[in-house]
């Protein structure tokens, strides 16, 4: 959908749906529509005496400055502050718009306080129109095609605030395109295809790009990506993205993300009720995928490698079996005791290859186990690592932008676990308690000496069940903000 600024009084720009969102501690509006304004004021009484509980449609007189009124109250969404609520507000403010055919949308950001506001106001609304429906025959086109939001700003905040729309545009477009992966069958995005996927974002951004198919990673020894693809008919990959700053600097980040096309389990099937799901677990490559997209328009002042470790995980008469032992680059050998716990053995190599750029700092993303789901729910990501001011780089960064990382610690206690009498570790801990501190745990085994190193394990929120803040049920591109965050900050004062 088209969002455009406006630096006009209200009563000069011409809406369908006018929309007010009253926060108590942040004024967002100055309204010099006599109607309008009233009724907004009589709606925030009502809030504030808790005789209207949710948000306010209504229709206005005629010569007023828009056909309908919606008034949202900050309060009424208690688990999310501010800057999330704007953003929602904004999605159900288009949603309301599309159900009543309403168009024009003006969102009325035009007081001093709400000048850092509008690129939020932008990106609730490019996340919330957002659908995936290109599968259906019956579609609702009215937001991509038909309807226009306007964010009303005040006119000394105008180079400010075209410099958001811009900035928060463009992040919410890799969201979105992250987003698009996820959703799409595995028949579809298979390692071959994000490999397609990866050279045309190299192309766009002006990126290195290095791929590597299954003899150049059988040349190099990456031995977890050529055991769990070896099952499918879609060999392996790896695809090595670098952004280069004009200055060179002594910090190089690597960001390595899992990319399982498709996880049946392998020779450990996985049971079949919500397996479908499981074509989202490349979720982490597809992050990592769309946030160097990103940075080739931002140019952050970092070197920064992007590793997608791309396999689908099959169980047909070559996959790998229960008991299998490979070595790994580092020379450590890894018993396969549970096909299923793949993902950490492609990661392996990932991490592998990011010492072999010269990484300085490592962050892998991977929607490694259903351990932290359980842990944590749909909604906060697991992080863990060796470096806390890392770990704490990535909360912060998640947080300035509504993704939610707790910490888990790596208990030294539970390395016992995942010890076995035939070969250096095993890849899954027994017995199966804190699976996701003990994934972290082997993965730390293969972390290149003196690297700082965070792990990402966002199982939980990749995928909703229905409506959720500004998303629609399906894949969120969760982890695509916290990454552009980071890479843009790094240079920043440490939190």
């Amino acid at each position: 959908m088209h969002v455009k600024l406006a630096f006009t009084p209200v009563s000069a720009q011409p809406s369908d749906l006018l929309v007010v969102i009253l926060d108590p501690a942040t004024r967002l509006h100055d309204i010099d529509d006599a109607a309008v304004a009233g009724q907004v004021e009589r709606a925030a009484q009502q809030f504030r005496e808790k005789t209207l509980k949710r948000d306010l449609f209504t229709l206005l007189p005629e010569g007023a400055s828009a056909r309908a009124l919606a008034v949202f109250w900050g309060p009424s969404l208690k688990a999310w502050n501010v800057w999330e609520n704007v953003k929602t507000f904004t999605a159900r403010a288009l949603h309301l718009a599309r159900d009543h055919r309403l168009p024009r949308v003006s969102v009325v950001a035009n007081t001093p306080e709400a000048a850092p506001f509008v690129g939020k106001i932008v990106e609730g609304a490019l996340l919330g129109a957002y659908t995936f429906d290109k599968y259906r025959q019956e579609r609702d086109e009215f937001l991509a095609q038909q309807a226009e939001l306007t964010v009303i700003v005040h006119p000394d905040h105008q180079t400010d605030a075209e410099s958001r729309r811009g900035l928060y545009a463009w992040i919410a477009d890799n969201v979105n395109r992250c987003r698009d992966l996820i959703n799409e069958p595995g028949a579809v995005v298979t390692p071959e295809f994000l490999v397609e996927q990866a050279r045309q974002v190299a192309q766009e951004g002006g990126l290195e790009i290095e791929t590597f198919d299954s003899p150049a990673l059988k040349a190099r020894r990456f031995e977890g990506l050529l055991r769990v693809g070896q099952g499918s008919a879609h060999p392996p990959h790896m695809v090595v993205l670098r952004h280069l700053p004009r200055a060179s600097g002594s910090e190089t980040l690597a960001l390595v993300g899992k990319g399982i096309t498709f996880d049946s389990g392998g020779i450990s099937l996985k049971p079949g009720d919500k397996m479908w799901e499981m074509k989202g677990d490349m979720a982490g490559a597809a992050a990592v995928l769309m946030t160097m997209r990103a940075l080739g328009r931002l140019r952050p002042d970092l070197k920064v490698i992007g590793i997608l470790c791309c396999a689908e995980n099959m169980p047909d008469a070559n996959a790998q079996r229960p008991g299998d032992i490979f070595v790994a680059k580092n020379g450590k050998s890894v018993m396969v005791d549970n096909t299923d716990a793949e993902g950490r053995l492609v990661l392996i190599d990932g991490l592998a290859r990011a010492g072999e750029e010269g990484a300085t700092h490592i962050l892998d993303v991977a929607t490694l186990t259903g351990a932290v789901v359980r842990a944590l729910g749909p909604s906060v990501a697991g992080v863990m690592g060796n470096d806390a001011a890392l770990v704490r780089r990535v909360i912060q960064a998640g947080r300035n932008h509504g993704e939610a990382f707790w910490e888990l610690p790596l208990v030294e206690e539970y390395r016992e676990g995942l010890k076995t009498p035939f070969a250096d570790v095993n890849n899954i801990a027994s017995p199966g308690l804190a699976g996701a501190i003990t994934a972290g745990l082997f993965l730390r085994e293969f972390v290149p000496e003196s690297a700082a190193w965070a792990h990402l394990d966002i199982a939980g929120p990749i995928f909703r069940d229905k409506e959720w803040k500004y998303y629609e049920a399906g894949a969120i591109g969760f982890g695509v903000k916290t990454l552009i965050d980071l890479c843009t900050r790094f240079r920043e004062t440490e939190v």
